[in-house]
């Protein structure tokens, strides 16, 4: 049994658990409230826990400090003026989907009436992000101004395809960009916060942040002033809702300019005038609920991505622009349906890559990645897949659907593992790939699977040592059972939204005694339940166990564990319950 007191995080090495490697986020602070030592854990006091905790739509900073955004603003109050036909071209997921929705409005609210329409490319048939055709068939239809959010840094060849044809193309994105030495698209303007000269304070905002940020520029240009009309502002605080769609969707790191864009658009979420908004909200059964980050990530978001993962996205832009409320009822129904298909489709290609993954030697030491193909995984869904992969087995996965002469595939990375730059590494063998540091996607040509294969995993072995292969679980402090009441695990939530760089609160309770036998509960007997008792103070929690049932014979009744929990408070009971994320028997 491991020592009762804290871990020296600079002398000793991380404990083990059942599952989990555990390694405290600093030296664990003992003294002081539980929410002040979380927060010295995660390196934050004084001024900048105030700061953190207090998070202002003050703070957000200037939109034209951000390279390209009044060039565009420019171009875009022209083409209002003139009656131009403006296209909003968007990507399919719940990133791409908000941009397009909060760039309609507002332009819509400088002129109402104006010619500006939009556009989502189909993830079957066109894939990501801009392409030469859908240029040109908008060229055709009369646009004279495209812009895009959430994709376009390096379309090279559409931005050549848009000049040719008079069209002023706008991009606007977050994407990495183009690797040194690579060209930039040669667009009317580009937005962009890592832009070249870019002196903008904040690199990691989303794509539906970089379309606030133009879309309060309009306003700010529009008005002549700083301070926009009271509609403009009112549209302007509307939008962050679903601006904190796309931030928690896009798991981008929920600290500075995002930390207050969550924060501020999840508390608006429920009182939101958007029609769509209502809708999905309803459809997910969220009416009388309390909207955090959690639920947007596992109730709002995959309603959403469902539409362009299994169906077409013009309809969830169709959702948060367009539809009326009989519409948007019939929309929104349709995402719960189209989700649940993606569910069943998601499981099984799981259970397919998981074997293959097995069978082929990619879930041991030796081979540090998994690289998968096969003809009948849905493009769509495989993104989805490989993030189980890497929760299964902690390494990256790169999944393909089999298309005969080309693959078309998603990958997911781990911490440890730049994913874009070892795609970049493997470029000669791919037709086509773009992406962040931890997902990504794909294109290639058959006869470039193999030695793809072997070169990514080439790369894999070198970067990662067998220690990067295991999951790590950071926990905040030490505590104790009688810190955890309901006041204590509520003043806990002041730290969120949680997600990516801010995760949720992770405590270690030590020496706890296992009252009674650990029992299976749900309708498959799937979790498990077990009361915990603190042996020097008697205070006693029940905890719950997800997805522990193969794992209820290691928890020994009567025995003395340490465990890893995130402090909850049942929906149901209004107790404090505990979520065991590890244990150490």
């Amino acid at each position: 049994m491991s020592p009762a007191a804290p871990i020296d995080a600079q002398n000793q090495a991380p404990t083990r658990g059942l599952t989990k490697r555990w390694r405290p986020r600093s030296g664990e602070p003992t003294t002081g409230a539980l929410v002040e030592r979380v927060l010295a854990a995660r390196g934050l006091a004084g001024a900048d826990a105030d700061s953190f905790l207090n998070p202002a739509l003050s703070g957000l900073h200037d939109p034209s400090r951000m390279p390209g955004v009044d060039k565009a603003a420019s171009r875009l109050l022209a083409a209002l003026d003139a009656r131009e036909p403006i296209v909003i071209y968007g990507d399919y997921d719940v990133d791409g989907i908000t941009a397009t929705a909060i760039l309609y409005h507002v332009l819509g609210a400088i002129a109402p009436g104006a010619n500006v329409s939009t556009y989502v490319p189909h993830r079957l048939e066109e894939g990501y992000g801009l392409n030469t055709a859908a240029i040109s068939a908008l060229a055709d239809d009369g646009a004279r101004v495209i812009v895009s959010v959430d994709c376009g840094v390096t379309a090279v060849g559409p931005a050549a395809v848009a000049r040719d044809r008079g069209v002023d193309l706008i991009i606007t994105d977050h994407h990495n960009p183009p690797a040194p030495g690579e060209p930039w698209p040669d667009a009317y303007a580009m937005v962009h916060p890592r832009a070249p000269g870019s002196v903008y304070p904040f690199a990691d905002l989303c794509g539906a942040g970089v379309a606030y940020k133009l879309a309060w520029r309009l306003a700010t240009m529009h008005c002549g002033a700083a301070r926009v009309s009271p509609e403009l502002r009112a549209l302007l605080m509307e939008l962050l809702a679903p601006c904190a769609l796309g931030v928690i969707a896009d798991v981008v790191p929920l600290l500075g300019e995002n930390r207050a864009i969550a924060r501020f658009g999840l508390s608006m979420i429920k009182r939101s005038k958007l029609t769509g908004l209502a809708a999905l909200v309803e459809a997910s059964g969220l009416d009388g609920e309390r909207i955090d980050a959690e639920k947007v990530g596992f109730r709002l978001a995959p309603r959403l991505n469902a539409c362009g993962r299994m169906g077409h996205a013009r309809d969830a832009v169709e959702l948060f622009t367009t539809a009326d409320a009989r519409r948007a009822r019939e929309i929104a129904e349709d995402l719960t349906r189209l989700n649940d298909s993606r569910r069943r489709v998601e499981r099984t290609i799981f259970e397919q890559a998981r074997d293959l993954a097995e069978a082929r030697g990619m879930t041991g030491d030796d081979r540090r990645a998994i690289v998968l193909s096969h003809p009948d995984w849905h493009p769509g869904v495989i993104g989805i897949v490989c993030s189980r992969l890497v929760e299964r087995y902690a390494r990256p996965a790169i999944l393909l659907q089999d298309a005969g002469d080309t693959l078309t595939g998603s990958g997911r990375s781990i911490d440890a593992f730049n994913l874009h730059a070892a795609l970049e590494s493997c470029a000669s063998r791919l037709t086509s790939f773009g992406g962040h540091d931890m997902a990504a996607g794909l294109r290639l040509e058959r006869s470039q699977l193999d030695p793809f294969v072997e070169e990514f995993l080439a790369c894999a072995g070198a970067a990662l040592a067998p220690d990067d292969l295991v999951h790590t679980i950071d926990y905040d402090a030490v505590a104790t059972l009688d810190e955890l009441t309901p006041a204590g695990v509520r003043s806990l939530d002041a730290l969120g939204p949680f997600g990516r760089s801010n995760p949720g609160v992770r405590l270690r309770l030590n020496a706890l005694r296992v009252a009674g036998r650990p029992t299976p509960f749900g309708k498959l007997g799937a979790h498990v339940s077990l009361m915990l008792e603190d042996r020097a103070s008697g205070v006693a929690a029940r905890c719950v166990a997800w997805g522990w049932a193969d794992r209820i014979d290691q928890i020994p009744p009567g025995g003395v564990v340490d465990t890893i929990v995130r402090p909850e408070i049942s929906s149901y009971s209004g107790r404090v319950e505990p979520v065991i994320d590890d244990l150490l028997v």
